[in-house]
């Protein structure tokens, strides 16, 4: 299924295979040990969404964010437990206040969104609303497939942003590192 999808839409599926389960888990393990209320956005087929389960989030307090309709079904009958939205990123402030386990706020957000092959004023607005909808010791988790964080440095400044490397694994179909993004 995650491969049709790519193929009917491969710039809004960022890859062509789902997540490795060591990906998973690298970016669950990202989370900081105080986050209760997480995000993911771009769930696709929940690879990462099982890691985050098995590793550090309850259910109910993962709140899993998905824009293509036929993914968003998949993922509501796999995590009955868990809210799952079919949404838009920069709408997440919106998505979150219509749910109150959420009241409006995440601690932590993990994304899998497809930021290299996005246009940067898109990337820009996603970013914005991802720590719009964060206090200020919100955590964003980013894996990328390129050589450096996928988030630009003028967006990171603009925002006050830091980022760090925290993980990689070749074993992953391509090879992917992980990038956690915070305030100053």
């Amino acid at each position: 299924m995650f491969f049709r999808q790519w193929l009917r839409a491969p710039l809004k599926t960022a890859s062509v295979v789902p997540s490795s389960p060591r990906l998973g888990r690298a970016m669950a393990m990202a989370i900081p040990p105080g986050a209760e209320k997480v995000v993911e956005l771009g769930a696709g087929t929940g690879a990462i969404t099982r890691a985050l389960l098995r590793y550090r989030v309850r259910p109910e307090n993962l709140f899993i964010v998905e824009l293509n309709a036929e993914l968003h079904g998949e993922l509501t009958a796999a995590f009955p437990n868990s809210p799952v939205v079919c949404g838009d990123a920069r709408q997440l402030p919106a998505l979150l206040a219509e749910h109150a386990t959420f009241d409006g706020r995440a601690d932590a957000v993990v994304s899998s969104l497809g930021f290299l092959s996005m246009p940067p004023a898109l990337v820009d607005e996603i970013v914005d609303a991802i720590f719009a909808s964060m206090g200020p010791a919100g955590t964003l988790i980013q894996f990328t497939y390129g050589p450096r964080c996928p988030i630009s440095r003028t967006t990171r400044q603009r925002l006050g942003l830091r980022s760090r490397r925290v993980g990689f694994t070749w074993l992953n179909l391509p090879p992917a590192s992980v990038y956690v993004l915070e305030r100053r």
